[in-house]
């Protein structure tokens, strides 16, 4: 297809809902499948699916100084106030480090401790056959236009959600 016939067909408004309510659910399948992993993988340090989460976005973000709480908030679009709750009881079980910040008293940063790392680095090779498995029908550049088609979704998703609470 042409750029300009591409162009053409994004600025058509999408009138099939058969192919949107389609569409809604496979994301909503594909979001119960993530759960099913979240779960799973959970289960293996004795914690919940958001717990796992949590380490999950400590272990992407953190650059060796820790994380701090709104980050994961944000990263995870949760309120700051549940990630503080859950990661009070993470390192209560011992998995993850929580330090206030050396230049504001008032900012807590968590970082993972040596046990977690080693723990999501022994499930590595599982992680990457699963990956493998599930993204083998995508090469690297359509699954990066994938992604960013879905963040543009979900950037969109949120604007969407912000316009309905000015609503009522």
């Amino acid at each position: 297809m042409s750029t300009s016939r591409k162009e053409a067909t994004r600025s058509r408004p999408i009138g099939n809902l058969d192919i949107i309510r389609r569409f809604t659910w496979e994301i909503s399948s594909i979001n119960m499948y993530l759960e099913e992993l979240r779960q799973f993988w959970a289960r293996t340090l004795g914690i919940s699916g958001p717990q796992w989460l949590i380490l999950m976005a400590i272990s992407d973000l953190d650059k060796d100084d820790g994380v701090p709480v709104n980050m994961v908030s944000k990263l995870l679009h949760v309120d700051p106030s549940f990630v503080t709750t859950q990661s009070k009881l993470l390192e209560k079980k011992g998995l993850l480090r929580r330090r206030p910040s050396p230049t504001d008293a008032r900012v807590v940063r968590l970082s993972l401790v040596d046990k977690t790392q080693k723990h999501i680095a022994s499930l590595n090779e599982q992680y990457k056959t699963i990956r493998e498995f599930v993204f083998e029908e995508f090469d690297e550049n359509e699954l990066a236009e994938f992604t960013t088609k879905l963040a543009t979704l979900k950037n969109r998703l949120e604007k969407a959600c912000v316009r309905i609470s000015l609503d009522f």
